[in-house]
């Protein structure tokens, strides 16, 4: 076992899946290739060498990371919405999903999309609490038992801990092997051929404190990782825009670079009093002048910059990143006349699309996690619900023409139902809670018109006072 785990992470280390994913997440972060990049000129022999003279502007352009967070907030930004008839099984649900739960389920959503797939661990706390934990999808290799990618027979955890010896610190790497029998830790020393066993925990997923302080292990009936992707081939983002991304802070760097070596211009000497061009150069810039012979002269050879194919190309480069990104560029024309619901809904295909692709990946990895939490409300005796129906209702962040919205509303009343209605207001957060605000609001209108319409009434017979009782 210990040289088949071994084998897996020498190969995942050099592994492309490996490479996309440190790509993604350095992209994210605004570090890009760009960066990197050196003035090169050709040297002696036709060499390439440095020239660090010239200008070497290095302009990053967040847009990818533009891309992923409008994704992110687009579809993971409201928390999710449970509904099912059993109304212990929300409340419980509810308790489930707090507010630490949406921002765990939004960074799971970024990793995915940075990194093609995102994990979390299932695990108690300290206090027994049943809890979740996003773990670097770098650091994970998955060992499925279907071609599906459904269903885990183990998986393989790499990390480094930070640890001293003495005064000195050094970098260790653990090794975690998570199978349905428990969990075996190891620890893989620099440049060794073969796992040293680790004597950290007893070897299984949890274990439960009874009364008496006894300790009894316990593990899970599948392994405790989920796995949620961004699509079915688990590849990310930036497999798709890399090269667009690049040009862009490629054209934009060499026109600013440009920009500041056109000053320097080029220079045509003509019987230059002189042999060093490095005097030349100093004379120009301290003196204003140099010196040449009787026939001599100098002239200069300007460069002009073609804005207008740089500007027509960054459009172009802009507009294609947006499409192949499947996301929406918010400085589009279009935004700037008021536009109606079905116009911003054809804006927002590209982007409604990718959404609908990471909405039914995340659902199915959400139906995984339902089973540990149906589990640990039968063994904590909160109840059984393994067969009650649930659903998970993403709730996005779309931009709407608002009084349309609401117009469209009104003119639904009697028509579809009023839960309907108020679940589609867009000023409406919280429709349960809303539609609590409209009975109570009602029966306090109601009861304020029967005091109203019994004002003056002393008989009691509906006769007001003055009046003749015939």
């Amino acid at each position: 076992m210990e040289q088949i785990i071994k084998l897996e992470i020498d190969e995942w280390k050099v592994s492309p899946e490996l490479r996309l994913m440190v790509t993604g997440q350095r992209y994210y972060t605004g570090d890009h290739d760009i960066l990197q990049r050196r003035r090169l000129v050709i040297g002696e022999n036709g060499a390439l060498v440095e020239d660090t003279n010239l200008a070497n502007r290095k302009l990053v352009h967040t847009l990818y990371r533009k891309l992923v967070d409008q994704k992110v907030g687009y579809l993971l930004s409201k928390p999710l919405t449970v509904q099912t008839e059993n109304q212990a099984y929300a409340d419980q649900w509810r308790v489930v999903m707090d507010k630490g739960f949406h921002r765990l389920l939004k960074n799971l959503g970024k990793e995915a999309i940075n990194k093609g797939r995102a994990w979390i661990q299932v695990f108690y706390d300290e206090s027994g609490k049943l809890s979740f934990k996003r773990i670097p999808a770098e650091e994970v290799i998955p060992l499925w038992r279907d071609a599906e990618r459904t269903q885990l027979d183990g998986v393989i955890r790499m990390y480094d801990v930070e640890t001293y010896e003495g005064t000195v610190k050094k970098i260790v790497t653990k090794v975690e092997y998570w199978d349905t029998s428990g969990v075996k830790r190891y620890v893989m020393p620099n440049n060794a051929t073969a796992l040293v066993p680790d004597d950290e925990g007893d070897g299984s997923h949890f274990t439960v404190t009874d009364s008496t302080g006894k300790e009894t292990p316990y593990n899970w009936e599948r392994v405790p990782f989920i796995c949620f992707r961004y699509n079915d081939e688990e590849l990310p983002l930036i497999k798709f825009v890399q090269s667009l991304v690049d040009d862009y802070d490629l054209q934009t760097s060499d026109h600013s670079n440009n920009l500041a070596d056109l000053p320097n211009g080029i220079y045509i000497i003509k019987n230059y009093d002189g042999t060093d061009l490095g005097e030349f150069r100093r004379n120009l810039s301290v003196y204003r002048a140099v010196k040449v012979t009787e026939d001599g002269g100098l002239d200069t050879l300007s460069l002009d910059i073609n804005t207008d194919a740089l500007k027509a190309h960054l459009e172009a480069l802009r507009k294609d990143l947006y499409e192949c990104g499947r996301g929406v560029d918010t400085q589009s024309d279009k935004f700037g006349n008021s536009p109606s619901g079905i116009a911003l809904r054809f804006l927002y295909s590209d982007l409604d699309m990718d959404a609908n692709i990471l909405e039914t990946e995340f659902q199915a990895s959400l139906e995984q996690l339902r089973w540990f939490v149906d589990n640990h409300l039968a063994n904590t005796g909160a109840g059984d619900f393994a067969t009650e129906s649930i659903d998970f209702l993403f709730n996005r962040d779309i931009l709407i023409n608002e009084t349309e919205a609401i117009t469209n509303a009104k003119n639904s009343t009697g028509v579809i139902s009023d839960e309907t209605i108020i679940s589609n207001h867009p000023w409406v957060t919280d429709p349960e809670e809303e539609q609590k605000r409209l009975e109570k609001q009602r029966t306090a209108d109601l009861e304020e018109m029967q005091a109203y319409s019994g004002m003056g009434d002393v008989n009691g017979n509906g006769n007001t006072a003055g009046g003749v009782d015939a």
